[in-house]
């Protein structure tokens, strides 16, 4: 079930996404996600991209599924994952074409893209989220459940599958090719009369 809230004029959107989901979205849109992503950096994305040019099977289904780039910090005792902040989304833009063409619908991180990663998401219609920088330990309230589900040798850099419950984040490149960056620095430019 998607749609606008009463917190704050949020979107509810829950996960995986579909086709219509993605459609209703636009760059500024502010967004609370529900239901399960899975945690991929550096490291897992090499594996799946060398996995994907192998012919092989992923640790999970692609379609219509979200990424978030983290590396979450050790759980202490009594909490479900450790600070759980988002990463620069930069660092994977190489093995993210392959992906989407795979199936992936949502990523969630920091920074902007690459123009090679938003025409990808344009022709793939999917959607890339961001997350507050410097926010990890409030985000984790959002996760309701953690699990390492591949590549457990790599630490934080695990892949984990993880439940979460009005994960706040904001549209920034959407399927009709916006990017609230440009759509920002715009607004920022024309309001102090700059060019």
């Amino acid at each position: 079930m998607n749609g606008a809230d009463s917190n704050g004029g949020k979107i509810s959107i829950r996960v995986p996404l579909d086709e219509s989901t993605c459609e209703s979205l636009r760059a500024g849109d502010r967004v609370l996600i529900s239901g399960t992503v899975y945690t991929a950096r550096d490291a897992a994305h090499k594996r799946m991209f060398e996995t994907l040019a192998a012919g092989d099977q992923l640790p999970f289904e692609l379609q219509g599924q979200v990424i978030y780039y983290t590396g979450p910090t050790p759980a202490q005792p009594g909490q479900i994952i450790g600070s759980a902040g988002p990463t620069t989304s930069g660092r994977v833009d190489k093995y993210t074409p392959a992906l989407l063409e795979g199936g992936l619908k949502g990523m969630i991180g920091k920074g902007y893209r690459s123009r090679e990663v938003i025409d990808a998401i344009v022709s793939h219609k999917a959607v890339y989220f961001a997350a507050v920088g410097g926010a990890g330990t409030l985000i984790s309230r959002s996760i309701r459940a953690a699990e390492v589900i591949a590549y457990e040798e790599l630490g934080t850099e695990a892949v984990r599958k993880l439940t979460v419950e009005n994960f706040p984040a904001i549209v920034i490149n959407d399927i009709h090719g916006g990017d609230w960056y440009e759509l920002a620095k715009a607004a920022y430019g024309s309001a102090d009369g700059a060019p």
